[in-house]
């Protein structure tokens, strides 16, 4: 809808955890905001703490799931926590975290947040 655009490289190594990140993208403050945020965030984590960020990410955007949750602290990225009460920016916000998720798990498929 807003048009945000987001290439994503990473590279995993042979424990399985992301040992370089990067983002190239246009989009709104926020978007790229959470792109930058989420590429700090999982650099040196294995794939399953970065799922697990995820869940408690994506739960915090939506505003669903339990905010007490166990798993890994969100730390910076609880500065989000207010994106739920604005339905047209959760998408924003969200993006790099999908596109993420579907290069480690969907890598031939494209992204999308519609």
């Amino acid at each position: 809808m807003c048009g945000d655009r987001l290439n994503l490289t990473l590279l995993l190594d042979e424990q399985d955890r992301i040992s370089d990140i990067r983002f190239e993208g246009d989009g709104c403050a926020i978007s790229k905001a959470s792109a930058s945020m989420m590429t700090e965030s999982v650099k040196g984590r294995p794939v399953a703490e970065v799922d697990a960020l995820f869940t408690r990410m994506h739960d915090m955007l939506t505003g669903e799931g339990d905010s007490h949750a166990e798993g890994p602290s969100l730390g910076k990225l609880e500065v989000f926590a207010g994106v739920h009460e604005y339905p047209a920016r959760v998408k924003c916000a969200s993006l790099a975290w999908h596109t993420l998720e579907a290069a480690l798990h969907h890598p031939a498929e494209p992204v999308t947040t519609e």
